[in-house]
């Protein structure tokens, strides 16, 4: 079935499009709350509550998660969100499958008798046009064959740009066909990887340290990241009724160490600080340099205070997904978290 393009009667009927559209856009598109941040659990919908038959929203539509290879609580107890590099973003809103054609037609007949409910409108003077045509059943005929789609953009994006841009009236869409063109952000297997990519939670913890308390001056210390804990996660976001998903995975592949002192206190290995992989981890006896680690020059108690290391682990971003078997990277994500460091230093007695 075409888009929905346009309103009988233009002149008339501005205003009523405009509040459809915030109905639709703002209102029962969040029947279902948004979606879940939970770290467990084979899906979470974006929408929706059960098909009673009746016309209600079914549970498939809407983007669902499968998180049960997500990221799960690190060293310190708890998780938190990847922060992508550079200045992307995730979508803020995007077109999914939201109503179901009973519900269509109730939700526009609301808003029609709200905003006129003094007057009289006879059949077809307030449907939808389709190529000239008046398109007045709502796809009753096609109840279970497809949704009509529009924005949806969850609770907690409510403050990000563009989370209330996705304002296109409803269009139809039937099961297992994509959405057609022109509509930014409707959910394709690349939408839906971008999605997934924000629901992806990784394990919050701090490097391992040899010395494991108490830094000396001048003696290097090993920095490392604890392999099973920081390990690729993945979720996986899918529209049941449309055949498509996608799955974003993130791989660790690096750790930058800030040392929390000023350049000329410290001394890093590699240089730059930028480790490979996730560093190594101190074996007994190792002598000289570390691989992945750091020198103080100058003790914390001249700083008065401890210097705050940093080990930010670098996070590859990839996904899979229909029609696309091999992975596609997106943008990198990393995530750190400072620990405190006391810097000693030892005086020795010449005799």
């Amino acid at each position: 079935m075409p888009a929905l393009s346009s309103w009988s009667r233009p002149a008339i009927l501005v205003g009523v499009a405009a509040l459809l559209v915030m109905a639709l856009t703002s209102g029962l598109a969040y029947a279902g709350g948004g979606s879940s941040l939970g770290t467990n659990g084979s899906s979470t919908s974006a929408t929706g509550d059960s098909d009673s038959g009746d016309g209600n929203i079914s549970a498939s539509a809407g983007v669902k998660y499968d998180k049960s290879k997500n990221g799960t609580s690190g060293p310190s107890g708890s998780v938190g969100s990847l922060t992508p590099t550079g200045d992307w973003t995730p979508p803020a809103c995007w077109y999914q499958p939201t109503y179901t054609p009973a519900q269509m037609k109730s939700s526009s007949e609301t808003v029609w008798a709200e905003d006129s409910p003094s007057q009289e409108w006879k059949n077809g003077e307030r449907d939808y046009f389709v190529n000239g045509k008046p398109y007045t059943n709502f796809n009753l005929d096609k109840a279970g064959e497809g949704y009509f789609w529009s924005g949806y953009s969850p609770p907690e994006n409510g403050n990000l740009p563009g989370a209330s841009s996705c304002t296109d009236e409803p269009f139809w869409v039937d099961k297992g066909r994509p959405a057609p063109a022109g509509h930014t952000n409707a959910v394709t297997p690349e939408v839906l990887a971008e999605l997934a990519y924000e629901q992806i939670l990784i394990p919050q913890g701090q490097a391992n340290t040899k010395p494991e308390a108490t830094q000396t001056v001048n003696l290097p210390t090993w920095v490392w990241m604890d392999a099973t804990t920081f390990h690729p996660v993945s979720v996986t976001a899918y529209l049941p009724d449309y055949g498509i998903s996608a799955t974003t995975t993130a791989t660790p592949v690096g750790i930058h160490i800030d040392p929390g002192a000023p350049a000329s206190d410290a001394t890093l290995f590699p240089a730059d600080g930028n480790c490979k992989n996730l560093g190594t981890a101190y074996t007994a006896g190792a002598e000289g340099d570390p691989p992945c680690g750091v020198t103080y020059l100058r003790s914390t108690a001249g700083a008065g205070h401890p210097y705050q290391l940093t080990a930010t682990v670098t996070w590859k971003i990839s996904w899979t997904g229909t029609g696309q078997p091999t992975p596609v990277d997106l943008p990198d994500g990393t995530f750190g978290a400072p620990q405190d460091v006391t810097v000693q230093e030892i005086q020795t007695i010449n005799r």
